[in-house]
């Protein structure tokens, strides 16, 4: 499946500094930011490179998610929605560079295999670009690409990172056939939420939503009921039997959601938590653990000032590990049947347990919701995909 130029194993990282992409910086009510962070220079510019260098690549992540077999013959029913903010003018392009790289199918709009719409599901009247943005796209694609080589993408663009046009993206990506969809976003928790968590509500689709990049802390989408939210590790090679180690990321999003009702699936592994509790599973999310991405979505005078990639890149954040977990529910073919995020619930052997790390200095109550220890915690929920069996 891979190319002859595929680097297989990942080589550690210069020294650096990781910086929060753009796009995560809005905090404003009534509007998402993305949950992305990039690895830069010593000087805080993106660290970008013409060939892929320091990060994860395609076949690191099915290695280390035991999916490699699945990713070679299963997914090509699937189609992985895709929903962020603005315009990305490149993604198609970058994407079919990160596949070229790795050996992996083209996935075009000429060969049916992707899509691009606008939030109301047109072709071709897309919104404004947006760099930063674009970045957060092109993380998205390639996580598809790189667990579910054979799945059609669907990529939705809303008009703006508003909740109102991103969760009308939602709709759009269910309604034009997605089996799975994937978000990347979230914002502070409100007493609103319940409200709009009928954009979520779509049976038989299985959605993953990002837990947050701030450490211990709820976000909405993660929060509803509806969704698979989805939690960040550091992710290492080791000298044992599975090949990788992983412990929880200080960056995850968790916590116990202040709106949200408890749900029955989640008992009693979430004692002492009376609503709902984030995250349900999780996968690499530390930048400095992160993955190889291609994004050239970036003027000429940016780039000369080195202010956004125009390459390769090495990114991670809950961002990532959102599309890794809804391509392994596409890799799985299950979404049908999946009754929102309770199906790994019952699965959890099929799960690798992260026992270790916490994404709090100061702690938490009950303490399972910012520190990893066996079984169900927050910050990476019941563990991560090993093969496709919790999904």
């Amino acid at each position: 499946m891979f190319g002859a130029g595929a680097a297989s194993a990942a080589r550690n990282l210069p020294a650096h500094t990781v910086l929060p992409a753009s796009c995560a910086l809005d905090l404003r009510a009534g509007f998402s930011h993305c949950n992305m962070k990039l690895v830069g220079n010593l000087k805080n510019k993106p660290l970008a490179a013409a060939a892929p260098a320091g990060g994860y690549g395609a076949p690191d992540l099915q290695s280390a998610y035991n999916v490699a077999s699945a990713a070679a013959s299963a997914g090509g029913a699937q189609t992985v929605g895709i929903v962020d903010a603005y315009d990305d003018k490149t993604a198609e392009a970058d994407v079919g560079t990160y596949r070229s790289q790795y050996g992996l199918a083209a996935c075009t709009t000429a060969n049916g295999c992707f899509k691009k719409v606008n939030q109301s599901g047109v072709q071709g009247s897309y919104p404004t670009n947006n760099q930063s943005w674009s970045l957060e796209i092109s993380l998205d694609l390639d996580m598809v690409s790189a667990i579910c080589p054979k799945c059609h993408i669907l990529l939705v663009e809303a008009t703006s990172n508003s909740n109102t046009n991103l969760y009308a993206a939602e709709n759009t990506a269910a309604r034009l056939g997605a089996t799975e969809i994937s978000n990347s976003y979230g914002g502070s928790e409100s007493s609103s939420d319940p409200s709009n968590n009928s954009f979520f509500n779509h049976p038989g689709v299985a959605i993953t939503v990002s837990s947050g990049d701030s450490g211990y802390g709820i976000e909405f989408p993660a929060a509803s009921p509806y969704v698979t939210a989805v939690g960040g590790t550091s992710l290492s090679r080791a000298s044992n039997s599975r090949g990788w180690t992983e412990t929880a990321w200080s960056g995850a999003g968790s916590g116990c959601s202040a709106y949200e009702a408890e749900q029955a699936w989640q008992q009693p592994l979430t004692a002492g938590c009376t609503h709902r509790a984030v995250a349900d599973v999780s996968a690499v999310a530390d930048p400095n653990t992160g993955v190889n991405v291609y994004d050239s979505n970036c003027s000429s005078l940016n780039s000369l000032l080195g202010n956004c990639f125009n390459g390769w890149g090495v990114v991670g954040g809950t961002s990532a590990s959102s599309p890794i977990v809804a391509s392994v529910y596409a890799l799985a073919g299950n979404a049908a049947s999946v009754t929102y995020g309770s199906f790994p619930y019952s699965h959890t052997s099929a799960l690798n347990d992260v026992t270790s790390g916490s994404n709090s200095s100061s702690g938490c109550s009950p303490s399972y919701l910012c520190t990893a220890g066996t079984g169900y915690d927050g910050p990476t929920g019941l563990g991560t995909p090993n093969g496709t069996g919790a999904f």
